[in-house]
């Protein structure tokens, strides 16, 4: 007896693309196993277009300042081609459509930089001597030729540190924002902003401080929910609106553990007029946890800023574990977006500042003018390649087996982002407009369905 249809009646009018943990499929596009559906006992997504969800932002990565170096010493045709792959729209390309950057450095740049360092015992409350020149070297550079592929890429600014003359410890590793530097460092963004359109890089948000409740990193900043609401309230919102500025702002910016921290400073009525949204990273904490903020907040929007992946990798069960927490959740849980750390390293996970991650895997390892895909690359292209900014999200049934989230695209094409979550081969049903489907999945496998 035959278990699916014959081969020649498996046009089905979908496309499918598959990755699968054996990586004997890599963002492949096939057939194999798709077929019209006919009556059994599988799972069936049903996809309602008739409900809908949150426009989406886009999909990508943080452009560090390591990843930029990586890049910008390629040779000037590698460099073209990997950027082409990155942020075209062939055939070949995974139309990465937003990038978060540093404002100074992160821990993955190769050494810790404001855009406003001073000798010991000096300060510059008018920020005369403010300079993006640090990023002129790499950063800026790139910037402008992946712009020359896709002008409209939203680009997301974080700060990891202000300037260490403004801090309680004049250090980079810790410390806080001293009160006194309050109107200073809102005039820091703004400067930041106008300098980066001077150069042609629009930035359409910023997030106030990056991981503001870890002390560790280098370099880092300690910044409470009230000092972050002071911040913005008093500080850094009227600034923007005096000065004409439409870059949004963004709270928070670290772990699902603490939602409170975001949902305290937006039940400020004055502070929240300022505030675009809420952003978060799952180092702890619930993916679930963006819909309690965004409940309490209905009217203020969720972003994924962040989430590593250790290098060597482990191919199968980083796969597993982003796309069901990220691609799926996040996007279920409002999130306008799924941002990784981190672009690109080398063999070595590096560059990185003294203090900072030494094992940070990047979406693509540069080695030269190599290029090694890391699971991270899939794990983002799977979205990416299919789901353009302006998509919006809509129903699609819910399942701990096959997690799943279902887009409308500005084509009017439907887009279904599929997890095999087992350990087996399985089998489940779609409910195409035009004709379901019945699609063999393997153990552990992500799969995205387009028509």
């Amino acid at each position: 007896m035959r278990t699916y249809p014959p081969p020649e009646v498996a046009d089905v009018n979908v496309d499918f693309f598959l990755t699968s943990p054996d990586e004997a499929n890599l963002l492949a596009e096939t057939t194999n196993g798709l077929f019209p559906m006919v009556t059994n006992n599988n799972f069936t997504i049903t996809v309602d277009e008739g409900t809908s969800y949150q426009e989406m932002d886009g999909f990508g990565y943080s452009l560090t300042g390591g990843s930029a170096m990586l890049i910008n010493n390629m040779s000037s045709s590698a460099r073209a081609n990997l950027l082409e792959e990155l942020f075209g729209t062939g055939a070949n390309s995974i139309s990465i459509s937003y990038l978060r950057v540093s404002i100074g450095s992160s821990d993955l740049d190769a050494n810790t930089f404001s855009y406003n360092d001073l000798p010991s015992g000096q300060t510059d409350v008018n920020l005369d001597n403010f300079s993006l020149n640090p990023d002129m070297a790499n950063l800026i550079p790139v910037l402008k030729e992946v712009l020359a592929i896709n002008p409209n890429i939203k680009i997301l600014a974080t700060p990891w540190s202000a300037p260490t003359w403004m801090k309680t410890n004049n250090n980079t590793v810790g410390g806080e924002l001293l009160p006194q530097y309050y109107d200073t460092y809102a005039n820091y963004f703004v400067k930041y902003v106008e300098g980066m359109a001077a150069q042609g890089i629009v930035i359409d948000a910023i997030t106030v401080q990056n991981e503001p409740e870890n002390p560790f990193n280098n370099p880092s900043m300690v910044m409470s929910a009230e000092q972050q609401k002071v911040f913005i309230r008093d500080h850094l919102g009227p600034l923007f609106a005096t000065e004409n500025i439409t870059t949004k702002i963004i709270l928070f910016d670290h772990n699902l553990d603490n939602p409170d921290y975001p949902i305290s400073i937006m039940n400020d009525a004055s502070a929240k007029t300022y505030v675009d949204g809420s952003a978060f990273h799952l180092y702890a904490g619930q993916i679930s946890n963006m819909s309690l903020v965004h409940n309490a907040h209905p009217d203020k929007n969720l972003y994924f800023t962040e989430q590593w992946i250790q290098a060597p990798g482990d191919f199968f069960g980083d796969m597993r574990w982003h796309v069901r927490e990220l691609m799926v959740g996040a996007p279920r849980n409002w999130s306008k977006n799924v941002l990784q750390w981190n672009l690109a390293s080398d063999p070595n996970s590096d560059p990185h500042t003294n203090g900072g991650c030494e094992e940070c895997l990047g979406a693509v390892t540069i080695d030269g003018n190599s290029i090694q895909r890391n699971p991270g690359y899939y794990i983002i292209a799977h979205t990416s390649k299919f789901v353009p900014p302006g998509s919006v999200r809509v129903e699609s049934s819910a399942s701990f087996e096959f997690p799943n989230v279902a887009y409308k695209t500005p084509e009017n094409k439907i887009v279904v982002l599929v997890l095999n979550n087992s350990d087996v081969q399985k089998s489940l049903n779609i409910n195409v407009q035009t004709e379901p489907i019945t699609v063999t999945i393997p153990a552990g496998s992500v799969a995205t369905f387009i028509w």
